[in-house]
């Protein structure tokens, strides 16, 4: 079983952040907001990632779940080489790359159209006036003059970004963006004045939305989003791969670690819904591969543990957090006994031990009937482990409003 021998540790460090993100933001309120992750080989496609860009322009499509009129962009350089952004635009969406006339607007930092990010480092645009709605489409244009090295990103984007040679940052048209990708680069959030306070959706590719149509936000965030119809934000903080308590060299740091940065530091972000855990699972009893290493054994009690910290960690910060039960997984490659029964054990622990402030039973959202250890045909997306867009509408569906 696994040790977790800095759990002190990891608490203290995930509690000692600002108390709440609005004394430091005044009313700004994430719009849209991803996870971001380190530079790496290509993990299931290609990604511009690990060569980064060069005399570069990256336009990159977000769709919004809050609106206000205005609003700014943030950047992450949470890895890779010190970066400096030479400049960048935000407008409203068009077809593929185009955008909508009228609406671009060029994007400054403290009032100068470039801006040096050393690693490690966020920054925030200068406020722009653009009106935006719950629902609508942004397009966010970043240029890199010089070399960027490897670009921190992130890798499961289900949106098509668009690349260029050269500054089209101010290009009404797509033509000259003539290469596509399904990464984000640098891009972590589009905040806008105004919106009611914020809920995050914490998890691995379940959340991230693996199985989801590209270019459709039909993951299982967007379809609670749409249920809340512009009233509280949602934000998808899921990375594909992700674990509860191991790092990954590409699939993002252990949920513990990166709980603090991309969930609590979010500005009024008030409920946080978690749904990790099942990969600890199924890669522990796997062979490792690079991505994987170090590939740890755990037990239903290691999860638990790791649970109870994110619970401490949001109450000490006065957010309301969620547990999520586990979806089923028999018919996977990697299914086992052994894999059902640590699952029924954390699942039972999730809906009955009432330390999660609510929970949410995604496993039954999304069982099969017949056979409640799978999920059901019309909701599986193929692999029998994630589902597709159907199943993301059910899983939304299960959530009680009130619990929020």
């Amino acid at each position: 079983m696994l040790r977790i021998a800095t759990a002190a540790a990891l608490i203290a460090a995930l509690t000692t952040a600002p108390a709440s993100a609005d004394a430091d933001t005044g009313r700004w309120t994430p719009a849209w907001a991803t996870a971001a992750q380190q530079p790496s080989a290509d993990v299931w496609y290609p990604t511009w990632a690990e060569k980064g860009f060069t005399n570069h322009s990256v336009r990159q499509v977000v769709r919004v779940t809050t609106g206000g009129s205005t609003l700014q962009i943030r950047l992450s350089n949470a890895y890779g080489s010190p970066l400096r952004l030479t400049g960048a635009s935000v407008a409203k969406a068009g077809a593929g790359a185009a955008v909508q006339a009228g609406t671009l607007r060029p994007l400054t930092f403290a009032h100068a159209t470039s801006v040096n990010l050393p690693t490690g480092r966020q920054a925030a645009s200068d406020p722009v006036r653009l009106a935006v709605k719950a629902g609508e489409r942004l397009t966010v244009t970043l240029y890199f003059q010089g070399a960027t090295g490897p670009a921190s990103y992130h890798n499961l984007a289900q949106t098509t970004s668009y690349r260029a040679v050269g500054d089209h940052t101010r290009d009404l048209g797509g033509t000259a963006f003539t290469e596509t990708n399904s990464s984000w680069f640098y891009l972590s959030g589009v905040d806008v004045h105004g919106g009611g306070p914020a809920v995050a959706t914490f998890g691995d590719s379940i959340t991230d939305g693996y199985g989801a149509t590209l270019d459709a936000d039909n993951r299982y965030p967007d379809a609670l989003a749409r249920r809340l119809g512009g009233r509280r934000p949602v934000l998808n903080l899921g990375i594909a791969g992700n674990r509860l308590l191991s790092d990954s060299a590409c699939l993002g740091e252990r949920g513990l670690a990166r709980f603090g940065r991309d969930v609590l530091d979010q500005p009024r972000v008030k409920t946080v819904i978690v749904l990790e855990g099942i990969n600890d699972i199924l890669l522990g009893l796997q062979e490792p591969t690079p991505c994987t290493t170090p590939a740890t054994k755990v037990g239903a009690e290691d999860l638990i543990t790791g649970y109870r910290q994110l619970i401490r960690a949001a109450h000490a910060r006065g957010v309301r957090i969620i547990g999520g039960t586990l979806l089923p997984t028999k018919g996977y490659a990697y299914h086992s006994d052994e894999v059902e029964r640590i699952r029924d054990a954390v699942n039972a622990w999730i809906r009955t031990s009432g330390e999660f402030d609510a929970a949410v039973d995604f496993e039954r959202a999304v069982a099969d009937p017949a056979d409640p250890d799978r999920i059901r045909p019309a909701f599986d997306s193929g692999d029998h482990l994630h589902p597709n867009p159907a199943g993301y509408q059910a899983m939304a569906d299960a959530l009680d409003l009130h619990t929020l």
